[in-house]
């Protein structure tokens, strides 16, 4: 490659990220819809070569199957699982002044006692005002969204025509997703090609472990949380259970936001600190089988990324660019990763890198 390829390569690189930066208000809902296809493109590959008798299934009716099966799953989870989350807030903001009250006049004057600091009870009038106002003027998920319309108009069709577009987006790229992959592997120059290919393998099974593996680790985590705080008889167990499995995809957030949170509704709800103990049980069974069982048969250890990047490609993706950043950051630090071990392999394999190199 000549030095004016590689400023005409460098140019391209500046101009396209500066591009994304300026559309990344739009990208959302592509962005949505590609993690869609992805994890969908497996299913439909396996079910199109699918012979019923004489019959095979085909790519597209392959595509509406899937597609209608993760349509009808996004359905129950609007009609199922968000009222329940909804009624578990609203109990929670209720019971938030309670809360506030356990920490003022139990936790606080425990750690003055204990550590000799002087610690200032929390103002929680102001909070809780806001909180609930908020609460109130949001009514509910669909009553907001129906009657805003008028308020926002702007704001709010254009958040409706976003989530429109996610299932048309997602039923092309599901339909093409496998010519799309050509097509890009027919742009790179042929002495490229083969490199390209290996890293995209590799790039693949990093990402599908990743984005398959850790998203069914998030819902197993979290219906673990759910039903054994539900078992125990806590009454924020589904709201709390799948919150900390949501978060879980950045190392021990998950399990320390759930079981404070946790400890803190038992404590209000039963009033006995030897509640305390099956609360910190769940957790613990929850870690158990994410640590010997879900992360190793559901992502295994394709990924390797330190807890530590993790947590700062989440940090920096949401830095730059809001909440797509964040639901992007860690498949592009996996891929990145891939980019960097076969950078490594090179550098480790060349003559700079041998003890015979002199300057």
């Amino acid at each position: 490659m000549t030095d004016s390829q590689k400023w005409l390569f460098l140019t391209f690189t500046v101009l396209m990220g500066w591009l994304l930066y300026l559309l990344s208000p739009i990208l959302l809902p592509f962005a949505i819809s590609a993690i869609l296809a992805y994890l969908g493109d497996p299913l439909v590959d396996r079910l199109e070569t699918l012979r019923i008798k004489s019959w095979q299934l085909g790519r597209s009716w392959s595509v509406v199957l899937v597609f209608a099966t993760l349509t009808l799953l996004l359905i129950a989870v609007l009609l199922v699982i968000i009222p329940s989350i909804e009624s578990q807030i609203s109990l929670f903001l209720r019971k938030l002044p309670d809360y506030f009250n356990l920490l003022n006049n139990d936790f606080i004057p425990f750690l003055r006692q204990s550590l000799d600091i002087d610690i200032q009870p929390f103002d929680s009038a102001k909070l809780i005002d806001v909180l609930k106002n908020h609460w109130q003027k949001a009514g509910g998920i669909a009553a907001t969204v129906i009657g805003s319309v008028s308020r926002s108009g702007t704001v709010i069709l254009q958040w409706l025509m976003n989530l429109l577009l996610i299932p048309v987006i997602t039923f092309y790229l599901l339909r093409d997703w496998d010519a799309l992959v050509a097509n890009v592997h027919d742009l790179f120059p042929r002495r490229f090609a083969a490199t390209a290919g290996k890293l995209a393998s590799e790039s693949d099974q990093v990402l599908g472990a990743f984005m398959r593996g850790q998203f069914y680790v998030m819902i197993a985590l979290g219906l673990i949380y759910s039903t054994g705080l539900w078992l125990i008889g806590l009454e924020l167990a589904l709201l709390i259970g799948m919150m900390a499995g949501l978060v879980s995809f950045v190392p021990y957030l998950g399990s320390i936001v759930g079981i404070v949170a946790a400890c803190l509704a038992a404590l209000l709800q039963f009033h006995d600190p030897m509640y305390l103990v099956p609360v910190a049980i769940v957790f613990m069974v929850g870690q158990a089988l994410e640590g010997m069982l879900l992360t190793p048969w559901l992502v295994g250890d394709q990924i390797g990324l330190h807890p530590v990047a993790v947590i700062f490609a989440v940090l920096a993706g949401g830095q730059l660019f809001g909440f797509l950043g964040v639901l992007l950051a860690l498949p592009l630090a996996s891929v990145i990763m891939v980019l960097l071990r076969h950078i490594h392999h090179r550098y480790t394999g060349s003559g700079f890198y041998s003890e015979d190199y002199k300057l």
